[in-house]
């Protein structure tokens, strides 16, 4: 099995860390002549597909690089808005690459802050008393667990800490000014 991303949300439903493990494979790469035959738009800071799939590139993949060159969000390197610069015959034949772009800080939150409301929502709706929630979410292509931890881990830590630094301190570790 192979683990994509780590998220750890605490109770209240707050994303404290998250780490990605993976590169995203689905790029495809065409060239272009004048007019572009997808429709592309704005959506939360990228350049995606709207409508039109074709040769790889799927509804939902943003734009990633423009002949070579990768693009920063809704601009190209040199600063155009990239729906500007696609508009422009001059700049045709065009390259473009498409793929899943990386989730920015923001949509990490709030998929984290989403997931723990369904896992609470599920935990409030099962007909079997002291439900642990949603254990695993699954799709075609990945599973999706969602592993709880013992509450109280945090008071057990700093009562773990203090034993070893009260350990530390009667076999005189420390000297004056430690």
């Amino acid at each position: 099995m192979v683990i994509f991303s780590v998220y750890v949300v605490n109770k209240a439903g707050g994303l404290i860390y998250q780490y990605d493990n993976y590169v995203p494979r689905a790029e495809a790469e065409k060239t272009f002549s004048y007019p572009l035959d997808l429709v592309l738009k704005h959506h939360d800071e990228k350049v995606i597909v709207s409508f039109g799939q074709r040769d790889g590139i799927r509804v939902g993949h943003a734009v990633l690089s423009i002949n070579g060159v990768d693009v920063m969000g809704k601009s190209t390197a040199e600063g155009k808005d990239i729906l500007e610069y696609l508009k422009d015959p001059a700049n045709y034949p065009v390259s473009i690459r498409f793929g899943r772009a990386r989730l920015s800080s923001n949509e990490k939150l709030m998929l984290a802050s989403m997931f723990h409301s369904l896992f609470a929502i599920g935990s409030q709706l099962s007909p079997e008393v002291g439900s642990s929630g949603i254990e695993m979410l699954e799709t075609d292509v990945f599973k999706l667990h969602c592993f709880q931890t013992l509450t109280g881990q945090c008071e057990l830590f700093d009562q773990n800490l203090k034993g070893a630094l009260e350990i530390a301190e009667k076999a005189g570790n420390f000297g004056a000014g430690s």
